[in-house]
């Protein structure tokens, strides 16, 4: 096999190895797919200032999330349907996460659920929370989370109702794929993936299913999903889930400053400058071109992380650069896992933070801690 250097290489394996509508539900956005494009690309126009005739001996990527000790500033990002892209993949994840020392965030839609990756996760263990119609199931889903010892609740604004995601509509996503002629036929291509699934019992979306009532089979969950969203979330919905959370509780998806200031007057312990991955508002601003105006102007009263376009250590640093004290990895996550399951997290990890590690030397540091926006080359990253 090919030796794994990057997170590419990570993407292409995981293409060849996971069914097509699972692989493109990962790496995909919405509409034309402009600003998932931007987000990576964005990135790419910053430039880094290289220092020599440094001391480069006792370097350091420890940091603190909300408090929490990491070993590098980087979360495993909440992604739906990751026991897709790998029989138990959540389970796999977390495990992946808690040897390397960095949190895990489960989403609400996981295969996995809440109960079977507590087993698994460490203390970073985030439980991310979508807002729905039904908010007698909301707050059991809190006290699911309390109960498997979630250290942080990770709430998403952004999606109240769901981005046109036109590869998902073409493909005709479903949790478990159903076994039409073209799905069978691009299954028997993927035998890793297809004998993993056979030996698990987890296929269907374990927060969900056996926890409402009327949920009989997949037709009935997917049509009280599809119902569910709450497009009438708003400020005070926060406050009821801050309230009935009682723990650290981290906002996800703010891209504009007036929405940021919101969030630092909710009370929110931190917030995550995000698009969504580029999957909900098309033509919306990248992630990181969004982010130093929201650290400008609520960088001292709340922490600020970012996702969306990580793709390298070299990445993690631009970010910590221009003020986010953490990232998330999704899409980084999903490859590695597509590709080889446990091992292929942990290669993506330790990608990273070799990339971030060497990077962080050539700029000078020793020390995470210390880096700041004199690592970047003036005139261009965004202000």
């Amino acid at each position: 096999m090919t030796v794994i250097t990057n997170v590419e290489d990570l993407r292409v394996l995981a293409q060849k190895r996971v069914p097509r509508m699972f692989y493109e539900y990962a790496d995909s956005g919405s509409w034309t797919e402009g600003t998932y494009r931007a987000n990576e690309a964005d990135f790419q126009k910053i430039k880094l200032r290289q220092r020599v005739a440094v001391n480069m001996e006792n370097r350091s990527t420890r940091s603190t999330m909300i408090g929490q000790e990491v070993a590098m500033p980087v979360a495993i990002a909440p992604t739906g349907l990751t026991g897709m892209q790998h029989a138990d993949g959540e389970i796999l994840a977390a495990r992946a996460a808690r040897k390397f020392g960095i949190p895990f965030t489960l989403s609400t839609m996981s295969i996995c659920s809440i109960e079977d990756v507590a087993q698994h996760a460490g203390e970073g263990f985030w439980f991310q929370l979508y807002v729905m119609r039904d908010r007698g199931f909301i707050e059991r889903l809190i006290d699911r989370a309390k109960a498997a010892r979630c250290s942080a609740l990770v709430l998403t604004l952004d999606l109240q109702i769901i981005g046109q995601r036109h590869k998902d509509l073409k493909n005709g996503l479903t949790a478990p794929p159903k076994m039409t002629l073209a799905n069978m036929i691009d299954i028997a291509t993927k035998p890793r993936w297809a004998l993993g699934m056979l030996g698990t019992k987890r296929k269907q979306f374990g927060n969900i299913f056996g926890h409402v009532s009327g949920i009989e089979n997949m037709g009935s969950l997917g049509e009280w999903t599809a119902k569910q969203f709450d497009p009438s979330l708003n400020w005070g919905d926060v406050e009821w889930i801050k309230k009935r959370w009682g723990g650290q509780l981290i906002l996800k998806g703010i891209q504009d400053v007036e929405d940021a200031k919101l969030a630092v007057a909710s009370g929110a312990d931190a917030l995550i400058v995000s698009n969504h991955g580029g999957r909900q508002l098309d033509g919306a601003q990248s992630s990181i071109d969004a982010l130093p105006s929201i650290v400008d102007a609520v960088g001292g009263q709340i922490e600020i992380h970012m996702d969306g376009g990580i793709r390298s250590g070299q990445d993690v640093l631009k970010a910590r650069a221009l003020g986010a004290r953490g990232v998330y990895i999704g899409r980084p996550m999903l490859y590695g896992l597509g590709a080889m399951g446990e091992a292929g997290v942990s290669k993506c990890l330790e990608i990273i933070h070799k990339e971030l590690d060497l990077t962080m030397a050539f700029c000078g540091h020793t020390q995470i801690e210390n880096v700041d926006k004199g690592i970047l080359l003036p005139g261009t990253f965004p202000k």
